[in-house]
């Protein structure tokens, strides 16, 4: 009769993945070690290169803070030269019509400058008033036009790229009581 201990004698344990021999072993723990290593190395120059991006971004916006109006002062310097020569004139040649014409020439050189920087100019005489865009000095009654009408620009407004830098100052009208 055959033995029946050999029918119930367990199957081998199945052999796991892993490394079987303790030198197998070390040598997994030495390349996950040189990994780490490896990883952590880069991580640190990854960090380094953020932080200098990060200064270098710094000093860049700083640099645009200060210079950022260069252009625009550059071109204005022609227009204060301008002036600096008409009152030159005007010592020499203290004629109203000099003066007048170096005036016109120094305001056309200053809109020159405006139009370069997109800078608009806002002259609402007789549109409605907007208080995004206009500051009302005072209120005029009148019939002669609809009210709240501009009917007078004390002082002209301007925007830059859409952005209000000065309301143009107006006189709007109202019905008379």
């Amino acid at each position: 009769m055959p033995d029946n201990d050999a029918a119930i004698q367990p199957e081998p344990a199945e052999k796991a993945d892993g490394p079987e021999t303790q030198a197998e072993l070390e040598q997994a723990l030495v390349a996950a070690e040189a990994r780490a290593e490896e990883n952590w190395n880069q991580y640190l120059r990854t960090a380094a290169e953020l932080e200098n991006v990060r200064k270098r971004v710094t000093r860049d916006v700083e640099r645009a803070r200060k210079f950022g109006l260069e252009p625009l002062f550059l071109e204005l310097l022609t227009v204060r030269d301008s002036l600096e020569m008409g009152l030159a004139a005007a010592d020499s040649e203290p004629t109203i019509e000099a003066l007048r014409e170096g005036t016109q020439m120094t305001l056309r050189q200053l809109q020159q400058v405006m139009d370069k920087f997109q800078v608009e100019e806002i002259d609402p005489a007789g549109e409605p008033f907007d208080p995004t865009l206009h500051e009302a000095m005072t209120i005029a009654p009148t019939t002669e036009v609809a009210p709240d009408t501009v009917v007078e620009v004390v002082q002209k407004g301007y925007q830059l790229h859409g952005r209000l830098l000065r309301p143009a100052r107006v006189i709007v009208a109202r019905a008379p009581d």
